[in-house]
Order: structure tokens, then sequence, then C-alpha cells
């Protein structure tokens, strides 16, 4: 169980990075420009800047290049845990892939939160949760099957899907603590 979570974690820490990245470095130009849909409501709202969506991004694929660089090193350390092997399949493409995609899933879900009726911030449990899981493992999957088929086994995809809400709710509090998120979840 234990090699599933730190397997699970490694593979997905580009993508944990880039939204609370994006949350606390965001800001400034909403990606929708504050236009509206054809139902009136935002398309998206405040909470989804261009400076959030570079700056989230870059943080991930500098997590993702810094794995690349240091898998060959840290890889034998953790041989009791995982396979090596496992730790080192990291390409540049999904450096960048898994935090654009999850940014992207996120912003989907705000896009659909909002034609349901949920304003900025309110909770929709388990798609807040899992939003940029999905978003993540869609775009990486378009550019990179082969990695993504490789790497998220059945027992990779249910741990990552156990442990982040678990995961998102803790960087959540501490964002709301830190006075960068309006709510705690």
């Amino acid at each position: 169980m234990l090699d599933l979570i730190v397997l699970a974690f490694w593979l997905m820490l580009p993508a944990y990075i880039a939204n609370p990245a994006a949350a606390l470095f965001g800001g400034g130009t909403p990606v929708d420009m504050g236009r509206k849909f054809i139902d009136g409501k935002r398309w998206l709202g405040d909470g989804k800047t261009y400076r959030g969506l570079l700056i989230g991004t870059v943080c991930g694929m500098l997590v993702g290049i810094a794995q690349i660089v240091l898998a060959p090193y840290i890889a034998p350390h953790l041989a009791g845990i995982v396979n090596p092997e496992q730790l080192t399949t990291w390409t540049t493409i999904a450096a960048v892939t898994m935090p654009f995609g999850a940014l992207l899933g996120d912003m989907i879900k705000s896009f659909f939160k909002r034609r349901i009726g949920y304003e900025r911030g309110a909770m929709l449990p388990v798609a807040d949760q899992l939003d940029f899981v999905a978003g993540a493992w869609v775009l990486t999957y378009i550019v990179a099957p082969g990695w993504i088929v490789s790497n998220f086994t059945l027992g990779v995809i249910l741990t990552v899907i156990i442990i982040t809400p678990i995961l998102h709710v803790a960087t959540n509090v501490v964002g709301f603590k830190l006075g960068k998120k309006d709510v705690p979840w």
C-alpha cells in the first residue's frame, strides 16, 4: 500500500502543485475577461486568471522537470518501497501536460458550476477534489497516451482517487488560513 501511495503522489505531484501555485500567485486579468456566457453568467469568474494559469503551469512544470533530474538519485533510496524504474519514467511532455491539464480541468469544472448556479467558492463535493485530476489525465492521455497507460495502473488510479480529496482539503485549509482562499474547501 505504501508503494502505491508514494508512486501516486510522485506521479501526480506536478498536477498537485499547479492548483495551489495558481491560487497563491494568481490574480489579475480573469481568463474570461469578465465576459458572460449566453445564460448571462460569467464563463469562469474572477478566480481563474491568466497569471494563475501561467504560474500554476510553470510551477508544476518545474516540479516535473526537477523530478526528471532527481529521479535517478532518489529512486535507489526508495527501492524498498517502489520499483525504482517507475520513478524514472517522467517525460518532459508529461511534466507540462499534467499541471496545465490540472488547471484546465479546474476551469472546465468552474464553467459547469456556473451553469448550474454555483457561485465562486461554493462547494461541489467530489468535483472540487477530482476535477484537476481528470484534466491532468485527459490532456496527458491525448498528448502522451503511452506514458499514462504505463504509469497509471488500476492500483495507482484508485490510490490517487482516495488520497487526492484528503490532500485537496488539507491544502485548501492552509490556503484559507494564509488568506489566499475565501473558503476552506
